[in-house]
């Protein structure tokens, strides 16, 4: 089912990895991408679960959009462990101006597949998306 919109199907492989994410935390995070000549969405990056916020953010191309999501780890002032699953929809300002516009019109139907985000982030450069911001949006 394309999007009407922007036409952009959804790969089955982004809502398996992201259940895989969110039931089984096998992944830590996931990098989706665009394939325009494919017309949907997949997956581009897998990160494992001992992976670091700092290997997610390396892991977003500095000029071109990208969908992806985190699974955050925290502990709350009443020491509580808990986890915020984010979505972050990459956008930086030197990518394609045909990039971004396909990107946002598309941005809300694939976060509809993904059934279990609770945060979502618009970044346009890393420190819209840093983690002191996630930090303080998983409380």
């Amino acid at each position: 089912m394309a999007n009407a919109a922007s036409g952009m199907a959804v790969n089955d492989e982004c809502k398996l990895k992201f259940l895989e994410l969110k039931s089984k935390r096998t992944h830590r995070f996931i990098i989706f991408k665009i394939e325009e000549k494919l017309k949907q969405v997949v997956v581009e990056k897998l990160g494992g679960p001992s992976q670091s916020y700092e290997d997610f953010a390396a892991s977003l191309p500095a000029d071109e959009c990208r969908y992806a999501v985190y699974d955050f780890d925290f502990v709350t002032e009443e020491n509580c462990q808990k986890s915020r699953i984010f979505f972050i929809a990459w956008s930086p300002d030197n990518s394609r101006v045909r990039s971004k516009m396909i990107y946002a019109s598309s941005k809300e139907r694939f976060k509809r597949e993904l059934d279990g985000i609770q945060v979502e982030l618009q970044a346009t450069d890393p420190t819209e998306m840093g983690l002191d911001i996630i930090r303080s949006r998983a409380n």
